[in-house]
């Protein structure tokens, strides 16, 4: 295993509403960034990739069943997503995986004129971005 690096990212967990919807949308995209699955009991499911970790789970102590990126909190996630040509592939292929592209009328610059990305929304209204380079 990697030497564990002082203030480096050693997991995230997302609550979730519905595991199954998650673990479907999250997993198709993980998996295409190079997770692999790591963990999985009752209420909840991991993907690896190095080091760290990201989980899915629907708490039996959630008290909401609805998320919103714009409200305080959790914005979005932004992964290093390989080259532009992967980012693209990626933006074209979500719709098919539960996630939709946003600030499309900008795609691939919504970032700013430098930055390469995509963002996306899945069915929770959870965001990503995908960043190229």
């Amino acid at each position: 295993m990697p030497e564990k690096s002082v203030g480096s990212l050693h997991h995230v967990e997302l609550w979730v509403p519905n595991l199954q919807r998650a673990s479907e949308e999250w997993g198709w995209l993980l998996s295409r960034l190079g997770y692999l699955p790591f963990q999985e009991w009752s209420y909840g499911r991991s993907w690896q990739l190095g080091p760290t970790y990201i989980v899915l789970e629907e708490s039996p102590h959630i008290t909401s069943r609805v998320h919103e990126r714009t409200r305080p909190g959790l914005n979005h996630l932004a992964f290093n997503a390989g080259s532009e040509t992967h980012v693209d592939l990626l933006a074209r292929e979500c719709r098919g995986h539960g996630w939709m592209p946003l600030f499309e009328e900008k795609y691939p610059n919504a970032g700013g004129s430098g930055h390469y990305a995509a963002y996306l929304a899945n069915s929770d209204g959870f965001e990503a971005e995908l960043v190229a380079g």
